[in-house]
């Protein structure tokens, strides 16, 4: 990808963070149509070798990733598993020789594991740092070249067994907002200056020296930036490619590396394919690949509500909504205002926090029955084109079959060509 900027070719490469196996499906069939590799990651809060919420550590979920690969016909070979903010992020309570303890043997386990792309990301404060004073780039520098220490003497240990593995690359720096989009509508949103990008690169590099590990700076591919673009609850705050030009403009001097732009979620085609020709060629999607999983699951519920008797129905959205009440952990700090506007909120908000409910017995129970259901009946085409008009379409054009995960698996597919629209030549 760096070769083919560096001789004026305008490409990138979506990075699609997501645990879920329809979203998984969904892209890498999408990914038949191309010769080119898939970016799936998962980050420190979803896997680590305590479980994670997902309860996969690095291993498990590269083979949850294959098996998800050999079920649609992908070649295992054109995945690229990343680790998202792999760090003590999970462990920022602790103090930090137990922080950064549990923090190594997570980025160990994740390259004996085969992720070749590890974003590094010390930027948190852990429980004996100063809470009145800023993190200085020399201590989050000075843990990130620690841990990519630990990321390279894993590959060693890998090479043991297997003298074939990937040397893994690199991305440093952080963005501003939280993993996963910010918690308020106001996060002060501010593009990250020239300053501060290029004392990320300068103080790294001379942790490298410091460590004796120069030679390793040629893995470091990309660097994380706030170039202006994030969402909250009910907010998108689109990019503004005049207000990042300084930041752009800035990368020119460093031709080996890329920006990766987190949080991209939901910005239009067009935005996301300025963000790739100015320089943030890694684009980081999570939640709006759910979100679009909603939507199908959704609209192939009010299609039952048409067509399938009361007594039989799944009732998918009735079900996520009581589930949820009953399990309001992972969405109550997140949603504010009225009991009507938290309702709403948990159904319909741009942060998705639906998404971390949907690996649970009742809701894929739902989801099961919800596909049997419409698989059993004929759904008749205008009933089709009032709730999933853009399916509806290509079932008419006979690109789309007419069954329910199918249908619900190109809502996500349309998510994933807008990220094609802007990475691909």
């Amino acid at each position: 990808m760096i070769d083919k900027r560096r001789a004026g070719i305008i490409t990138g490469i979506p990075s699609y963070c997501t645990a879920n196996e329809l979203a998984i499906e969904a892209i890498l069939e999408q990914g038949l149509r191309f010769d080119s590799h898939i970016l799936i990651e998962g980050t420190a809060n979803q896997i680590n070798q305590f479980g994670g919420y997902t309860g996969m550590k690095p291993a498990d979920f590269r083979d949850y990733v294959y098996s998800v690969a050999d079920k649609v016909g992908f070649e295992r070979e054109r995945i690229i598993l990343g680790g998202d903010h792999m760090g003590p992020l999970v462990w920022a309570g602790l103090p930090e020789s137990e922080a950064m303890t549990n923090a190594k043997e997570l980025v160990r386990l994740c390259v004996l594991a085969g992720f070749t792309k590890m974003h590094i990301d010390t930027s948190m404060k852990l429980a004996d740092d100063p809470a009145d004073i800023r993190l200085s780039d020399e201590i989050i520098a000075e843990r990130g070249t620690i841990l990519l220490k630990v990321c390279e003497n894993a590959y060693q240990e890998l090479l043991k067994t297997n003298p074939d593995a990937v040397r893994p690359v690199y991305i440093i720096g952080s963005e501003v907002p939280i993993p996963g989009g910010a918690q308020e509508e106001d996060a002060g949103l501010q593009v990250t200056s020239v300053n501060d990008f290029e004392a990320t690169l300068k103080t790294y590099r001379q942790k490298f020296e410091e460590h004796k590990i120069s030679d390793r700076w040629q893995d470091v591919i990309a660097v994380v930036v706030q170039p202006g673009v994030e969402f909250g609850d009910k907010d998108i705050h689109a990019y503004d490619r005049e207000a990042a030009k300084d930041l752009c403009r800035a990368l020119k001097k460093y031709p080996d590396i890329v920006f990766e732009g987190h949080s991209t979620d939901y910005q239009p085609p067009k935005k996301l394919r300025e963000m790739v020709e100015d320089g943030v060629a890694i684009l980081k999607v999570g939640p709006a690949l759910t979100f679009k999983l909603r939507e199908g699951l959704f609209a192939l519920s009010m299609i039952e509500k048409e067509l399938v008797p009361e007594e039989k129905r799944a009732n998918f959205i009735e079900t996520l909504e009581k589930i949820m009440l009953e399990k309001p952990s992972n969405w109550q700090k997140h949603y504010h205002g009225t009991d009507e506007e938290k309702r709403i909120a948990r159904k319909y908000s741009y942060s998705d926090r639906c998404r971390y409910y949907f690996s649970l017995p009742e809701i894929q129970s739902a989801i099961a029955k919800l596909f049997a259901n419409i698989d059993s009946i004929e759904v008749p085409a205008g009933l089709l084109s009032q709730f999933m008009t853009r399916q509806y379409h290509r079932v008419m054009d006979g690109a789309l079959e007419m069954k329910a995960a199918a249908l619900v698996k190109d809502c996500v597919a349309e998510c994933a060509e807008g990220y094609n629209y802007a990475v691909k030549i």
